[in-house]
């Protein structure tokens, strides 16, 4: 079933030049290794003791595997993990760029999260901020913003989700637009299992999947 789910997600990527990041938060070690062995290579997960235990666990495995971070990132919890990680999907305030140059010892892939949806609940910088805060990470030369990433609301509609996708999409050409060697902001960091068909509609680059590689159904 995994690889027959594998098999039509990759469908509704056709031919665009998007990154199917499987997300293995709800799954065990050896379920990860069947996710990798059926061909996906980029690997996230939300928590860092998770993610360390499964990074050592899969350790054996081809040197090939790009570990993303997806989840909220607590500011004493950098050190452990920052070096580990390929990618951070939740750069979501600037003290968290200050730790990060102060404890990575390398340019560190980042994607700022953006909150187009306005909930509560969701971290990340109001879409009115992010001119401003890309400015001030100038300062910080272990911090590359490759992109931005946003989550949309549970419920939203088709036509809420274009829109929010869409949004971000606008974002990230103005910001790219600018050509900053530190905020090259290329890339866009959208769509989960439930809204990710709509997320390649609006060019997103990078997928989050994880229920729908994973579902019996």
């Amino acid at each position: 079933m995994l690889k027959q789910n594998l098999t039509n997600i990759q469908s509704k990527i056709g031919e665009k030049d998007v990154t199917l990041i499987a997300v293995t938060k709800f799954v065990d070690a050896e379920t990860t290794r069947q996710v990798y062995q059926a061909g996906i290579n980029n690997l996230a997960e939300n928590r860092t003791d998770k993610f360390l235990q499964k990074k050592e666990a899969l350790s054996n495995l081809a040197p090939d595997i790009k570990w993303h971070f997806i989840g909220h990132l607590q500011s004493r919890q950098v050190k452990l993990i920052i070096n580990e990680v390929d990618y951070l999907h939740s750069l979501d305030r600037v003290s968290l760029a200050k730790e990060i140059q102060k404890r990575a010892n390398h340019p560190v892939n980042c994607f700022l999260q953006v909150n187009i949806s306005g909930e509560e609940s969701k971290g990340g910088f109001e879409p009115s901020q992010v001119v401003t805060v890309i400015e001030d990470l100038a300062k910080y030369d272990k911090v590359v913003v490759i992109g931005l990433m946003t989550m949309a609301p549970i419920d939203a509609s088709p036509v809420q989700l274009h829109e929010i996708f869409g949004e971000l999409r606008n974002l990230q050409k103005e910001i790219a637009s600018k050509k900053l060697s530190y905020a090259p902001c290329q890339e866009l960091s959208m769509g989960m299992s439930r809204d990710y068909e709509i997320a390649l509609e609006e060019g997103a680059t990078f997928i989050r999947v994880g229920t729908a590689i994973y579902d019996e159904k």
